[in-house]
């Protein structure tokens, strides 16, 4: 009995991985073998810096927000805790978003945030004198 090599199915996978390398240089774009190793390393690099561009725009926001703040009279760290002093549950893209576009609003925050650290402040010292 000769041997089956499902060669449609063989050759629809092949196809599909040499359509996907459409793109890359050279021999990564016609032949499967080297088309295969590639698809693979772009998907590992696909699926890491999903993750790393998610760092990166946090770190993008943190600077912003320190920027925008110490222009103000408050560091990041302060801000932050005045923040979560005051309720406010506005998050990093939304505050440094708001900081580049809309100032007012932004040093409306700032003011809020300054008065909860007040008050927080005025009360740690209350409880330590009793």
């Amino acid at each position: 009995m000769p041997r089956a090599t499902n060669a449609p199915a063989s050759r629809e996978r092949r196809k599909r991985v040499i359509d996907s390398a459409k793109g890359y240089r050279g021999r990564r774009s016609k032949l499967f073998r080297y088309a295969k190793d590639a698809t693979m390393k772009g998907k590992y690099w696909a699926y890491r810096d999903r993750k790393t561009r998610k760092r990166n725009f946090r770190m993008l926001w943190v600077q912003r927000l320190n920027a925008a703040v110490r222009a103000l009279g408050l560091t990041y760290s302060r801000f932050a805790e005045g923040l979560k002093a005051s309720g406010i549950g506005l998050d990093r893209k939304i505050l440094s978003d708001l900081a580049i576009t809309d100032e007012v609003a932004f040093k409306g925050i700032v003011e809020q945030v300054k008065a909860a650290l007040e008050k927080k402040q005025s009360e740690s010292k209350s409880e330590k004198l009793s």
